[in-house]
């Protein structure tokens, strides 16, 4: 019997059609794709995979663990309102930002004493050595791209929220690559091969040593997300000097043990946000659109999406026809649809102080929020609609 896809929303036919291929691969159970989907590596992002004893690295991606936090603090917008500027100026200054960038500051961190590193040793001193340093390099930055860290004000409320979207750095990175070439024969540290959008799925067998050995680094990337997002958290609580009285957190790049119908699947899940009933996300938009707090509730429909929901806005523009083609000797780009002008425009309108961010990130490029959200009717209930009113990411070129 062949297995229906659930769709959420509309979507472009190569964004389906990737969807199917991955369903026609391996011993799969089930196929969702949200309303924020579109055409990603291998599997679609907002792409959802449930398989039957595998599990799916190129499913996962590169990027394991990105994920969400988001914390109400005990400080309101009119109490920080006149000091804004001065408050995102500081962030930018003592987050970093960007690609490869250092910290040095947390590699005392407990997560570095977890038993999974013993997966590495497996693997050999220098894999070990060498993912660990990056590691300890890297835990308690953010990155570039979509990685951001928002203050939100909740319109209801005037309490102020923080917000951060990022993963497991470098190190998952070099996590997902060297799994990837080792299902492929090739050296856990070797350079891949070019990638291919369309790559058919990787699958190792949970009862295999390999797939044991992915699943178990996996989970201490999602371990080593999960600090970095919690350190640059409190970093921003310090400066406002507020503390959180509730958080959400929550991974939407990951594979889960999940039990539906009554047996344990493994849930793929590449940039969507797991949403069983009573089970709380952070969603968050554009620089320019609301982000939210959401949480699963039971219905059909619900069951039938595996209990998932969308991870952003999703985009409808590349990054290059946005910005344009970068020259790598100026850090400039060059041809973009988007012009600094019209995104700066687009935020002044909206109200928010920004800090870095390139037009490949402008609000012109995602959908709206909550025409993704209204596409999940019936699944999913909002507790919280939070405004943006500061925004930091990674410098362009960065």
């Amino acid at each position: 019997m062949k297995i229906q896809p659930v769709i959420f929303g509309t979507h472009e036919d190569a964004t389906i059609d990737q969807l199917k291929r991955c369903m026609r691969t391996g011993n799969v159970v089930g196929g969702v794709l949200c309303a924020d989907g579109h055409f990603g590596y291998s599997q679609p992002v907002g792409g959802v995979i449930a398989y039957d004893g595998q599990i799916s690295p190129s499913g996962v991606g590169y990027d394991i663990a990105c994920g969400n936090k988001a914390v109400k603090t005990n400080v309101t917008y009119q109490e920080i309102k006149k000091d804004l500027p001065e408050i995102m100026d500081e962030i930018e200054r003592q987050v970093p930002f960007g690609v490869g960038k250092k910290s040095h500051q947390n590699e005392n961190h407990e997560v570095f004493e977890d038993p999974a590193w013993d997966v590495y040793k497996e693997l050999g001193t220098h894999e070990h050595d060498t993912l660990q340093s990056i590691a300890k390099e890297q835990l308690g930055t953010t990155g570039s791209g979509n990685h951001y860290v928002d203050l939100l004000v909740d319109k209801q409320t005037d309490e102020i929220w923080i917000g951060n979207h990022f993963g497991s750095r470098g190190f998952g990175h070099k996590t997902a690559t060297g799994f990837l070439n080792l299902a492929n024969n090739r050296g856990f540290l070797d350079n891949p091969p070019q990638g291919n959008m369309e790559e058919t799925p990787t699958l190792l067998d949970m009862d295999s040593e390999l797939g044991d050995m992915y699943y178990q680094a996996m989970q201490l990337a999602g371990k080593y997300a999960y600090a970095g997002r919690d350190i640059v958290i409190h970093q921003v609580l310090n400066i406002l000097q507020a503390e959180s009285t509730f958080e959400v957190h929550n991974h939407h790049n990951y594979a889960w043990k999940e039990t539906h119908n009554g047996k344990e699947v493994i849930v793929v899940r590449k940039g969507a946000t797991p949403a069983a009933p009573g089970q709380l996300g952070f969603v968050g938009g554009s620089m320019g659109d609301i982000s939210v707090i959401l949480e699963g509730k039971e219905s059909k429909k619900s069951a039938d999406a595996f209990y998932s929901t969308v991870h952003g806005a999703g985009r409808v523009m590349s990054r290059t026809k946005a910005a344009g083609r970068m020259n790598w000797r100026t850090r400039r780009r060059r041809g973009g649809a988007i012009t600094h002008e019209r995104m700066q425009q687009a935020i002044d309108k909206f109200g928010v102080e920004l800090r870095g961010g390139g037009t490949d990130e402008s609000p012109f490029v995602y959908r709206k929020l909550r025409e993704v959200l209204d596409a999940h009717e019936g699944t999913i209930n909002i507790l919280h609609e939070l405004k943006p009113v500061g925004v930091v990411m990674a410098r362009e070129g960065r």
